[in-house]
């Protein structure tokens, strides 16, 4: 059966997902890259973080592979702009990566295995693909140690509701814990877990972060399968919303996110 993904593509989700760069989503990936190494972004969305990691790693080449070809379409329109000759862009499964044996020096993804209902499996295919000592990183949240103020009962019921949808979606919603275990279950070696934040807390990046969530839970495949499974009501998501935009404009406003993130060896 398909996978479901949780957030969709809609405009709110990429605003999110292009504002990522290596710098603030694989910080603790880049002291392991070095030229001429192959790397594979698994997950690559539009391709930000992918182009990034391409100029550290070049000449050496890259491939970002993601399941939607509509993302990966416009990752190799962003690609041909920035001018990334090393890059080249493609649909692809997780699950059965169309790559021989240890093709790749170093493989990457980003916000990915929370989305899969076998992580395990897909990290044990990225280790196929790893050359012997080659590096895996892996980064992604653990919604459940999301912090937050003002407190509200209304961004208590989305994460409540995120929770609901990713479980139904045979998701892990707080995968970032997690990711050690997965990558020890996985068989990888010299496993290093550590952690990191994106923080909200200035007016500029609250009424980003307030307004791309607000958007979400009014339109978005999480609004949309939050509705079709019977969890809640497009009269509760409006409020929901609003509570959003209650806490951006707060000027004590706050919100941590956390990730968990690997560093692993085959």
């Amino acid at each position: 059966m398909p996978e479901t993904y949780t957030h969709g593509h809609s405009a709110a989700v990429l605003r999110s997902h292009t504002w990522r760069t290596a710098e603030n989503s694989a910080a603790y990936l880049l002291d392991s890259l070095e030229a001429g190494q192959r790397l594979l972004d698994v997950g690559c969305g539009p391709g930000t973080i992918t182009l990034d990691l391409a100029a550290r790693v070049a000449p050496g080449p890259v491939v970002g592979i993601d399941a939607e070809s509509v993302v990966v379409i416009a990752a190799a329109r962003r690609a041909e702009e920035v001018g990334a000759p090393n890059v080249t862009f493609a649909t692809g499964d997780a699950y059965a990566l169309d790559f021989p044996d240890q093709s790749f020096d170093v493989v990457h993804a980003h916000q990915l295995l929370q989305h899969l209902a076998d992580p395990v499996a897909a990290l044990r295919e990225m280790r196929r693909v790893l050359r012997s000592g080659g590096i895996l990183g892996v980064r992604d949240s653990d919604y459940a140690a999301f912090a937050w103020a003002p407190g509200d009962p209304l961004l208590d019921r989305w994460l409540e509701l995120y929770h609901q949808v990713t479980r139904h979606n045979g998701a892990e919603a707080d995968a970032g814990r997690r990711l050690h275990g997965w990558a020890n279950a996985a068989g990888f070696h010299e496993v290093r877990a550590s952690s990191s934040t994106w923080t909200f807390a200035d007016p500029d990046s609250r009424a980003w972060w307030g307004g791309l969530w607000a958007d979400r839970v009014r339109e978005s495949s999480f609004a949309d399968q939050a509705r079709s499974y019977g969890f809640t009501s497009t009269a509760e998501l409006e409020l929901v919303a609003g509570a959003w935009q209650r806490w951006a404009a707060h000027p004590d406003g706050f919100f941590a996110v956390l990730h968990g993130e690997v560093l692993a060896r085959r």
